[in-house]
């Protein structure tokens, strides 16, 4: 799927697909369910599970594309959190990784935190991702009230 012309899209897909592999070593390890998780991921969206394993083993460039709207910016961190939450244990050094991409994705700094709690929360409530997201960008276009 990788190739030397890629597309946009396949710019931005193969960036979320590292992003989840630097997540997944965040902790030192990449627990097979992490390795199933991107290798879902990385499926639908036209990726094979070779491609996805040369990703995560670092033998593939990661340069990429930063999503270009609030929609992709969600899924991403969606898949991030939802990664994160996959071997049941909440390590800090991802939930900072999390934090970190959150505001690299452009997610304003004041809601990088709470953004990442509602979704963890919503993940393990088994809320469906579309009413997490709805919810979500509600608040991330809020606007805040000017300083007085």
């Amino acid at each position: 799927m990788f190739g030397f012309f890629e597309n946009e899209q396949a710019k931005k897909i193969k960036g979320h697909l590292c992003n989840l592999a630097a997540l997944a070593k965040a902790d030192g390890n990449v627990d097979e369910r992490e390795m199933n998780f991107i290798i879902t991921v990385g499926k639908k969206n036209g990726v094979s599970a070779s491609d996805v394993r040369k990703l995560v083993a670092g033998q593939t460039n990661c340069l990429s594309d930063l999503p270009t709207n609030d929609s992709e910016r969600f899924d991403q961190i969606f898949d991030l959190v939802d990664m994160m939450l996959a071997d049941g244990i909440v390590d800090e050094t991802e939930m900072d990784f999390c934090i970190m991409m959150a505001e690299k994705l452009g997610f304003r700094k004041a809601i990088v935190g709470i953004l990442v709690r509602k979704i963890s929360q919503g993940v393990k409530d088994a809320v469906p991702r579309d009413r997490i997201k709805e919810e979500s960008l509600s608040f991330l276009n809020y606007n805040a009230l000017p300083q007085r």
